[in-house]
């Protein structure tokens, strides 16, 4: 069964202090069925961003659908979807791994992972364990759980950023360099969660400049390059 379906995508930018549009992607197609791990790869400058951030609604694309269907909505073309219907859809089927993490200063690691599961309808005391589960599967030392992510490396905000998304357990989740700033041991903990949301159902789009990581994980590769050029593996 199709969850995701990208029709003649296109989206561009306006640099204003140039007074010059910039295309990022131009016609861009594929689809994506349930439960696949479809990973996208090309040089930097290619859109593969720009395509995850259209899908997350980050970005409002200019031509084109996104179509994803939604358990709640059935098929709702993202390019068109509200606020509102954007809003209940990240909070409840489609979760977003980036390399970065943005929160509120003061709420503490271990508050950030039990937050995502009670926005959802997870009773406290589920959240709180599932919580701790997830911190340890990746990794992180339990002397920071209880610390605020501002004073963390980039490595322990990656990983903090990934429990978040993954204890969810999305429908769909989008993947923007998940495992740029990790070491060999915290991608294997990447990898083992990968497969377990797959397992589970979990649809996944990932996008890896380490080829050898999604070797043997991804179902198929979508190959974007510079000047507008995509094919389908």
């Amino acid at each position: 069964m199709t969850i995701l379906c990208v029709e003649g995508f296109k989206k561009h930018f306006f640099i204003h202090h140039l007074n010059k549009r910039i295309s990022a992607v131009n016609e861009v197609n594929f689809t994506v069925e349930k439960g696949e791990f479809m990973g996208i790869v090309g040089k930097s400058g290619s859109g593969k961003s720009t395509i995850l951030k259209s899908i997350y609604r980050s970005y409002l694309p200019d031509e084109g659908a996104i179509i994803y269907d939604s358990d709640f909505f059935g098929a709702i073309d993202l390019c068109k979807a509200t606020e509102r219907e954007m809003v209940y859809l990240r909070k409840h089927e489609i979760g977003y791994v980036s390399q970065f993490l943005n929160v509120m200063p003061r709420i503490t690691a271990r508050q950030l992972v039990e937050n995502a599961l009670l926005e959802i309808g997870v009773d406290k005391k589920t959240a709180k364990s599932r919580a701790a589960e997830a911190l340890h599967h990746f990794e992180l030392d339990r002397s920071l759980w209880d610390t605020y992510p501002n004073t963390f490396s980039g490595g322990e905000k990656l990983r903090l950023n990934i429990a978040i998304a993954t204890v969810k357990k999305p429908r769909l989740l989008l993947l923007d360099e998940p495992t740029a700033s990790l070491d060999d041991r915290s991608k294997i903990k990447v990898r083992e969660m990968i497969q377990k949301l797959k397992q589970d159902g979990t649809t996944l789009i990932g996008i890896f400049h380490d080829l050898q990581f999604m070797d043997g994980l991804c179902d198929k590769v979508y190959t974007m390059e510079i000047k507008d050029k995509v094919g389908v593996e």
